[in-house]
């Protein structure tokens, strides 16, 4: 487990009702901390007062003070920006904005208000607090390391961040809520995107963004060959359920999802070999820098274009107008705009998150395939 500062003080933990951030107020009050419990409540969710109850069970439990709010209206951010992605063409990442805006935001506010040092959650992720510096560091539970959703979380956002669980395994973290007898010990991590609940995401889609149909278009030939049910409905690389009729191309082969063109609402698709899938570079216009190099023009490091990937191998270039360009040594296949690139540097045994940003084009050759 990270180290945390030798001078105790009164910290608030974001409880969810996960087992993950109960055994974090366990390990915070154990080590002599005054805890405050914070739940966030988005009272439009089915499950708001079943999980608020489980919260207030746990606090009684670890004898802690428990507190309730309501977040309503900052998720609503997260749905607005879902919507525009969406309307775009793009493929968002609500839960990279959540933790910036709904999550941390409303946990540093209470933090400040109720005159707290610090706020930690049960994010699996390291924060390094050394010499006025804080960098945001992997987890020891590879399987487990949020830092990709964390990428765009500022310095000062960060700055009395405590992350308890950086150094611990997930199996770890259950055992010791048996040991203690926590009542969500066993209880399934969610794997629900946060603002919608136990709603279903085509249900979701559905009801507040109605599906336009339009037109698929050959990359190769630009003849129409079929209809789609809605952009939205569609990821770059897809093959299933493009319902498009044999006959129509050049080759027996399946078809494929190939760009969006949120501007005439066509879904572009190839037959046959991906080539036409994978690029060797992409531009963002917006880069949260959370801990920057001492090259500040260009240098290499590796890079995640999506959660569950492998690094990456990159090289990086700071353009004139504060944007950022990602040079791949190796072609990428189906890098989606909308998604986050997250950087990373090794230095000796640690792996430090340089910062993010959201994809904004993508291309090959010095030529944009998408936007």
């Amino acid at each position: 487990m990270e180290k945390l500062s030798e001078t105790k003080g009164k910290v608030v933990v974001g409880m969810s009702g996960g087992v993950d951030s109960s055994v974090v107020a366990y390990l915070l009050k154990s080590q002599g901390y005054e805890v405050v419990g914070l739940h966030m409540k988005n009272a439009s969710e089915e499950s708001a007062e079943t999980d608020e109850k489980l919260v207030r069970e746990i606090c009684d439990k670890l004898q802690i003070e428990c507190q309730v709010v309501e977040y309503t209206d900052e998720m609503q951010k997260v749905k607005d920006y879902f919507a525009e992605e969406y309307s775009l063409g793009r493929t968002p990442n609500p839960c990279v904005l959540c933790n910036k805006l709904v999550k941390f935001k409303p946990f540093i506010d209470y933090t400040e208000k109720i005159g707290a040092d610090y706020f930690a959650t049960g994010h699996y992720a390291v924060i390094n607090h050394d010499d006025g510096e804080h960098k945001l560091i992997v987890a020891k539970d590879m399987t487990k390391d949020q830092t990709y959703f964390l990428n765009q979380l500022s310095v000062q956002q960060l700055s009395k961040a405590l992350f308890p669980l950086g150094e611990l395994d997930k199996s770890e973290v259950r055992e010791i809520a048996k040991e203690i007898g926590l009542p969500n010990a066993d209880k399934k991590d969610s794997q629900d995107i946060c603002f919608l609940g136990s709603q279903k995401f085509k249900d979701f889609m559905d009801k507040n963004y109605p599906a336009k149909p339009g037109n698929i278009v050959d990359e190769l030939t630009g003849n129409v060959v079929g209809k789609h049910s809605g952009l939205n409905k569609y990821t770059i690389g897809q093959r299933k359920g493009l319902r498009i009729g044999g006959g129509l191309g050049k080759t027996l082969d399946a078809w494929f999802v190939t760009r969006k063109d949120a501007k005439t609402n066509s879904l572009y698709v190839a037959q046959g070999g991906e080539e036409v899938l994978f690029s060797d570079s992409l531009l963002c216009s917006n880069f949260n820098w959370i801990m920057r190099p001492e090259n500040k023009i260009g240098f290499n490091c590796d890079a995640k274009f999506r959660y569950r990937q492998t690094p990456q191998g990159v090289k990086v270039v700071c353009l004139d107008d504060g944007s950022v360009q990602v040079e791949f040594n190796e072609k990428q296949k189906a890098i989606t705009p909308g998604q986050f690139v997250v950087l990373y540097k090794t230095i000796g045994d640690k792996t430090y998150c340089l910062g993010g940003g959201k994809i904004d084009a993508v291309l090959k050759g010095g030529e944009i395939l998408h936007i």
